[in-house]
C-alpha cells in the first residue's frame, strides 16, 4: 500500500494527537514535581532530599563529619551531595518523560 504525499492529513486526527500529547506531558510534569530524591555524597557524609521541582526540602550533615573536616572540604562535600542530587533529578525526570518523546519521533517519522 502506497501512501499519497501529496495527500492532506486529516487535522481533526492530528489536533486530537496533539492534545493526548500534551495532556500526557503535564500529567508527567505533575508527577515529576511530586517526586522526591534522596541523594548522598561519596562517603554519605551528607545526605539530601529534593522534590521534582528542584528544590531541597533537607539537608543533612553527618556529626563526625562536622569535627573530621574544615568549612572548606565540608562545603565540597556538601556540593557533592547536592549536585548528586540534581543528577538524579535529572535522571528521574528524563526517564518519566522518555516514552513522550519516544512518542513523538515515531509520530514524526
Amino acid at each position: 500500500m502506497t501512501t499519497d504525499p501529496y495527500a492532506v492529513p486529516d487535522m481533526d486526527e492530528l489536533l486530537d494527537q496533539v492534545r493526548r500529547q500534551t495532556e500526557e506531558v503535564q500529567r508527567i510534569q505533575r508527577s515529576v514535581e511530586a517526586m522526591e530524591v534522596k541523594a548522598h555524597s561519596r562517603q554519605n557524609e551528607v545526605t539530601v532530599v529534593l522534590r521534582g521541582d528542584g528544590r531541597f526540602t533537607s539537608i543533612d550533615i553527618d556529626p563526625r563529619a562536622l569535627r573530621q573536616y574544615d568549612a572548606r572540604n565540608l562545603s565540597e562535600i556538601v556540593l557533592e551531595a547536592v549536585n548528586n542530587g540534581l543528577q538524579k533529578l535529572a535522571e528521574a525526570s528524563s526517564a518519566k518523560f522518555a516514552p513522550v518523546i519516544e512518542s513523538a519521533k515515531s509520530i514524526e517519522a
